[in-house]
């Protein structure tokens, strides 16, 4: 009796200590950690950045986190965005993180509930100065049974004049194609995008 006693508490701690395993995404990206300044401790599955009620083109962005099946929606997971503003710089504002001025005033969290989704509301970023970069919205993914915060492709535009073919086969797709449709809804465009996590993303825990 005591040897299967001892058996079910050895059990039982494994069990925890798998429940409690966090998995790591090989590889970094400059200033991810920046996804971590200023995040706020209550997050919403929809936002609203500080770039809507500035001049620019409105934009709703909206979609669903599903797992690695495509099929399932994940919970509790954060998308983390930042973006240039209608001048197309990474501006900061008067009282902002210091050390989050890199990614200017315009960025925000979601965090998805059990159905996954997701909206964000914010302006349509503008391309750099005197460059051919097309417009872009910078992604970071962080799940809650992955350790480290990953990258997705950047959301970028169908009519953009800078996304060439050349710039459509050289998207490694990571989440899905980054590449949104834009419709117009009265004074602003909207876009759904779908984000598949682990999708193209190399060392990915094949057990999430």
């Amino acid at each position: 009796m005591k040897l299967f006693n001892v058996a079910i508490v050895v059990l039982l701690i494994n069990t925890s200590c798998q429940a409690q395993q966090k998995y790591r995404v090989p590889g970094s990206c400059e200033t991810c950690e920046l996804i971590y300044v200023g995040m706020p401790s209550n997050i919403n599955s929809v936002d609203t950045s500080a770039g809507w009620s500035e001049a620019g083109q409105k934009l709703l962005v909206s979609g669903t986190v599903y797992k690695r099946d495509g099929k399932t929606p994940a919970k509790d997971v954060i998308v983390y965005y930042w973006q240039t503003d209608n001048n197309g710089l990474y501006s900061p504002s008067l009282g902002m993180d210091k050390g989050a001025e890199r990614h200017g005033h315009i960025r925000g969290w979601v965090k998805t509930k059990a159905d996954g989704k997701y909206a964000i509301y914010t302006i349509k970023p503008v391309s750099y100065p005197n460059s051919n970069n097309p417009a872009h919205i910078h992604i970071l993914i962080k799940e809650p049974d992955i350790e480290n915060e990953y990258y997705i492709d950047e959301f970028i535009f169908d009519d953009d004049k800078y996304v060439t073919g050349q710039v459509r086969n050289s998207l490694p797709n990571r989440g899905g194609s980054g590449i949104l449709h834009l419709t117009t809804n009265g004074n602003m465009k909207v876009a759904q995008h779908n984000i598949v996590l682990g999708l193209n993303i190399p060392g990915y825990p094949s057990r999430l």
